[in-house]
């Protein structure tokens, strides 16, 4: 079986580094037109350098009026919604948090996921077929590991708001998914993550992991690139851990 998606339109939000970076880069490799989304543009920049099949857009998708300015025009057959993140927060006692704090994590994770989604649904009905999918995490189906409870919150709503849009969306010929990924070291917040957990409780990761390991930002790519595919096209609503096994 050969996945490819020659010159198919594709947007990528959170793409400046980590796994969103993997995501685009793994589509242009495989021939698709990236759209590479982020407020990071220094990121923004180095993904764009060596290669005409993705194109950088600094945006910041939990602006409204921002995202329909750009979005729409894109033409995008493929969306992936990889921004997030815990926007440099650490986990604190619920009652210390603050409603900046709650609405900043929901803004970057949850709203912009679904702004981004109106931005494109309605190109995407008019073209009758699209692909949507969405990366929430292990935090969405179980616990957080940061403690952050607007991040547990906001990953739990992208699975939730996924099989909203799949039964909305599928009369129209979208698919609409989501991808869970267990830990991965992609990124400065992971690394720092890692770093914190000490070697015993690194281990103690491991050792709940049935494949003994940790992911790849790879990992999380390949399980994207399917659910985008042709060959995924009788798939949606679905969320698919990717974690190792837990």
């Amino acid at each position: 079986m050969r996945i490819a998606f020659d010159d198919r339109v594709v947007l990528v939000t959170g793409a400046a580094q980590g796994i969103g970076r993997a995501i685009a880069t793994a589509f242009a490799d495989l021939g698709a037109r990236v759209h590479a989304i982020d407020v990071d543009e220094a990121g923004l920049a180095r993904i764009g350098t060596g290669t005409d099949r993705i194109a950088p857009h600094a945006l910041d998708i939990s602006d409204p009026r921002a995202v329909q300015a750009l979005v729409p025009a894109l033409g995008a057959e493929i969306l992936v919604n990889c921004a997030g993140g815990v926007r440099g927060q650490v986990g604190r006692p619920l009652e210390v948090v603050t409603a900046t704090e709650w609405h900043s994590v929901l803004d970057a994770n949850l709203t912009g996921t679904f702004q981004m989604a109106q931005a494109v649904a309605p190109a995407m009905k008019a073209r009758g077929t699209g692909r949507i999918v969405n990366i929430s995490s292990g935090a969405g189906r179980g616990i957080s590991l940061t403690g952050i409870q607007a991040y547990a919150a906001a990953k739990a709503g992208q699975i939730g708001l996924t099989r909203q849009l799949a039964h909305e969306l599928g009369p129209h010929g979208i698919t609409v998914n989501c991808v869970a990924p267990g830990f991965v070291r992609s990124n400065p917040t992971s690394e720092r993550q890692w770093e914190a957990m000490g070697e015993d409780g690194q281990q103690a990761l491991l050792k709940n992991i049935a494949m003994r390991r940790l992911g790849t930002a790879g990992d999380i790519a390949n399980a994207v690139l399917f659910l985008a595919s042709d060959q995924a096209s009788w798939i949606t609503g679905e969320t698919l851990g990717v974690d190792g096994g837990k």
